[in-house]
C-alpha cells in the first residue's frame, strides 16, 4: 500500500488525507476562545534530575530523550542524532511577551545539546516550528532540516536556509544513510489567520540504514490515515504519539487526539512501543495538566505505551 501525495483545493489550500478541509472555520475558533482556557496550570515546575542522554546505543536500537512538548533528541546506533520539532523558547507565540508560556523549562538546554545532524519539523505552528530555536541550531550545527511543502522559503527569509521540502510519501536521505519519509496527518499548518493550510503538515517515518524504523507523528486527529501508514511501512518499533491538547473535544477533535485515541493510533500504526508527547509543557487547551497522562495510563491496557519523564532517555528497539 502506497501513501498518496497531498492535494490542494481551488484556493491552493492543502486538504487532509481524507479530502476534508483542514482545521476549523474561524467562527468556531471565536466560540472556543470565548469558552476560556480551562483550569489554570501550575507555573515554574522543575524537571527532576535525569542521567544525560547515552553517548552510545546498541545496534538495532535508538535512544529517545524527551525534552518536552514534541521535542525529542534521538540518537541512532551509528551516532546520528536527530531533533524533532525543537522548541527551546519561553513562549510558543509570535510575541516574546504574549502567548502560551512554558510551565517547565526544556529538559535539555539548547547549549547542552550534542551535535545535531538533522532536524525534523512536522509543520508550521509556533509550538512546532520555533524560529529562534531553529536559527540557533543552524548557526551552531547546520543540520539537515526536513519539513513539509511550503515552508522552505519562509524559513530562509527568517534565518534558516536550506530546508528540504517534502510532500506526503516523499523521502529524503538523512546523514548516515538513514531515510525519512513525510507521511500524512489530519491537522493543518499556519502562522497567522490568512495562511491556513497554504503549507503542508505531516509526520516522519524514519528508517535506519541497518534496519528498524520509528515514527514521529507530529500533530494529528484520529483517522484512517494512521492505518494506511502502519500498513505501508509494516509497522514500527517505536512511535512518538501526541496525547494532549484535546479539550474542548467539539473543537479539538478536528486536529488532535485524546489519550484514548492515541492508544488506538498505536494499534493502527502497528507500533511495538509508543512514547507520549505533546503534554505538560504549554497550556494550549482546556484540559487539566495531569489529565492526559492519567487517562492514557488508564486506557493503554496491555499495550506498551509509555509516558516518558521530562529529560528521561529510553533506549528502545526499533
Amino acid at each position: 500500500m502506497s501513501i498518496a501525495p497531498a492535494i490542494r483545493d481551488a484556493k491552493g489550500r492543502f486538504l487532509n488525507p481524507d479530502g476534508s478541509p483542514a482545521a476549523q472555520p474561524l467562527s468556531r475558533v471565536a466560540r472556543m476562545m470565548w469558552e476560556g482556557k480551562g483550569p489554570r496550570w501550575p507555573q515554574g515546575l522543575r524537571n527532576p534530575p535525569q542521567p544525560p542522554p547515552p553517548a552510545r546505543v546498541p545496534e538495532g536500537h535508538a535512544a529517545f530523550t524527551f525534552i518536552g512538548h514534541a521535542s525529542f533528541l534521538i540518537r541512532l546506533a551509528d551516532g546520528t542524532t536527530l531533533l524533532t520539532d525543537p522548541i527551546f523558547s519561553e513562549r510558543c507565540s509570535p510575541f516574546t511577551w504574549l502567548g502560551p508560556k512554558r510551565v517547565r523549562p526544556p529538559a535539555l538546554a539548547l547549549d547542552d545539546l550534542p551535535r545535531i545532524d538533522a532536524v525534523l519539523v512536522s509543520h508550521g505552528h509556533y509550538d512546532h516550528m520555533d524560529l529562534p530555536s531553529l536559527r540557533a541550531l543552524h548557526a551552531r550545527f547546520q543540520p539537515r532540516l526536513l519539513t513539509g511543502l511550503g515552508h522552505a522559503e519562509f524559513l530562509a527569509k527568517n534565518g534558516v536556509p536550506g530546508a528540504i521540502e517534502l510532500n506526503w510519501g516523499e523521502a529524503a536521505e538523512l546523514p548516515g544513510g538513514h531515510r525519512a519519509t513525510y507521511v500524512p496527518m489530519r491537522h493543518f499548518s499556519a502562522r497567522g489567520i490568512r495562511d491556513r493550510a497554504l503549507a503542508l503538515w505531516g509526520g516522519f517515518a524514519v528508517e535506519a540504514l541497518a534496519g528498524g524504523r520509528f515514527l514521529f507523528v507530529g500533530d494529528t486527529a484520529a483517522g484512517g490515515h494512521l492505518d494506511v501508514i502502519g500498513r505501508a511501512f509494516g509497522g514500527f518499533g517505536v512511535a512518538l504519539i501526541p496525547i494532549g491538547a484535546y479539550a474542548p473535544l467539539w473543537f479539538m477533535q478536528a486536529v488532535h487526539v485524546t489519550p484514548e485515541q492515541a492508544v488506538e493510533a498505536q494499534a493502527q500504526l502497528r507500533a511495538r512501543t509508543a512514547l507520549a508527547m505533546h503534554f505538560g509543557t504549554f497550556q494550549l487547551t482546556q484540559e487539566p495538566m495531569e489529565e492526559p497522562a492519567r487517562r492514557l495510563l488508564a486506557a493503554r491496557g496491555a499495550q506498551d505505551f509509555r509516558v516518558p519523564g521530562f529529560g528521561e532517555s529510553l533506549v528502545l528497539e526499533i
